[in-house]
């Protein structure tokens, strides 16, 4: 890497979209990404999930992020799964994201007022989400 990668701050919750390649690109929303540095990024993804098996095929990535604050990126780099299963949680897989560029989606032509943010409809669910943050930041 030629240059030391900065990537910005966003509030916990927000959603971001994985972009994983495989037999074709493909796209999901994930509520659990983290900064874990100024160029690597922590998230949680569903043993199950289809988006799990392409980046164990192919572990190049891009995460999008579209937040609050004029927070417009996407994070291009590789992903490995570090944790399988998430400690404490079951189901759930720890991935880390080694981010090797950041594509700024910032214009002066307009700002993002607000971000898409994850509402949790029953206190069990925000409290396993809170636990996936949790250990997330424990990676």
């Amino acid at each position: 890497m030629d240059e030391q990668l900065d990537l910005p701050q966003w509030p916990p919750g927000t959603v971001c979209i994985l972009a994983t390649g495989g037999e074709g690109p493909h796209a999901i929303p994930v509520s659990t990404a983290v900064r874990a540095s100024g160029d690597r990024i922590v998230l949680a993804l569903g043993a199950r999930r289809g988006s799990l098996d392409r980046l164990r095929e192919d572990p190049r990535v891009a995460l999008t992020v579209l937040a609050a604050g004029d927070v417009a990126f996407t994070a291009h780099g590789t992903a490995r799964v570090v944790e399988d299963p998430l400690p404490g949680i079951d189901g759930v897989v720890g991935v880390e994201i080694d981010v090797e560029r950041v594509s700024s989606h910032k214009r002066p032509t307009f700002s993002i007022a607000d971000g898409v943010a994850w509402g949790w409809a029953d206190d069990e669910a925000r409290e396993r989400d809170a636990a996936v943050r949790s250990a997330l930041l424990e990676l």
